[in-house]
């Protein structure tokens, strides 16, 4: 594996955290944003990644940093944690992520393509036949889409030998897992390359040998989300309560809410419109404990916030106000 140039396309939450992260790594980025706004939103993004990798690379230099609450997995290079070339390598992120409007300069010479925008099959098909004729024929591309399958938009990459799905988990700084998984048509070699490339910028890759929708860590976490959301939609009870219930029952240090928040809001409503269209994503038991299973009533709570402006941690309020 000899990548240099990694393009990554979309600077939302996780787009710009790989970015980051895939910089200060060492390796040459660029963020491909799609207007001025998303544009001037990344370099907002990357000035306060930069700011949280220096305060927790100066933290971890601490007794208390040792904590294991405190200590970020993803941000030491090498067998021993030194302080002065964390910060060194979070600097030269800050100084060397690119981001770019234009598509065909900025996919030039790109080794791998990371696209992480919304999780929308239809824009991602819209995405990749727009970069398709534009790339190398040595590009690799993977996505980091949190449910969908590889195989159900890999013909549109115009190489579906070179294109699978690499999905990272949120705080990547910390939360360092890369879950790596083919589709039928992805050559062992590239699997294997992006494989070692999660390795490089410092990721523990996760490895699923069959498609499936969720992957790992969301086969989990989604339904357990769906059902939260459920409950309010259902008049149960409040994201807050719902939320004490999880964290004091079982120590837990997020509730859902606080998840949704931190993933965003809109993700969250994607998610439910793909299961709302395809209801046998549902485990038969999960179906059974949930119904009815109140769809509309879960988009219109999402809603309520959306149209606010309240889109999560991100914009500072979702279910919880935060300090930008």
């Amino acid at each position: 594996m000899n990548y240099k140039k990694i393009v990554v396309i979309g600077g939302g939450v996780l787009g710009s955290q790989i970015a980051f992260q895939t910089a200060y790594s060492g390796y040459e980025v660029v963020v491909l944003a799609h207007s001025e706004k998303s544009k001037e939103d990344t370099e907002e993004k990357l000035a306060k990644l930069y700011k949280t990798y220096v305060e927790t690379i100066n933290l971890m230099a601490t007794r208390e940093g040792k904590d294991i609450s405190n200590w970020a997995r993803g941000i030491p290079f090498g067998d021993k944690f030194d302080k002065a070339d964390c910060l060194k390598r979070a600097t030269y992120a800050r100084d060397n992520v690119v981001i770019s409007l234009n598509m065909e300069e900025s996919l030039k010479d790109a080794d791998l393509v990371i696209e992480s925008i919304t999780e929308n099959i239809d824009a991602k098909v819209e995405l990749y036949k727009s970069i398709a004729p534009l790339l190398p024929e040595k590009t690799v591309i993977v996505t980091n889409s949190s449910t969908l399958l590889p195989s159900k938009m890999a013909k549109y990459t115009g190489r579906s030998n070179k294109y699978l799905a690499l999905h990272f988990a949120n705080s990547i700084w910390k939360n360092n897992i890369a879950e790596v998984m083919r589709q039928s048509e992805t050559h062992k070699r590239y699997f294997n390359q992006v494989i070692a490339f999660a390795k490089s910028i410092n990721m523990i890759p996760l490895v699923a040998n069959e498609e499936k929708s969720g992957y790992l860590l969301n086969s989990l976490l989604v339904p357990f989300l769906l059902c939260a959301v459920d409950l309010v939609a259902n008049g149960v009870s409040d994201p807050e309560t719902i939320d004490k219930a999880w964290t004091l029952g079982t120590g837990a240090p997020k509730g859902p809410f606080q998840i949704i928040d931190t993933v965003g809001l809109m993700t969250a409503k994607n998610i439910i419109l793909q299961y709302q269209k395809v209801p046998n994503l549902l485990d038969p038991l999960l179906k059974k404990m949930m119904l009815p299973y109140n769809f509309d009533g879960m988009l219109e709570i999402l809603n309520k916030y959306i149209d606010k402006g309240k889109l999560g941690k991100s914009t500072g309020e979702g279910f919880y106000k935060y300090d930008k």
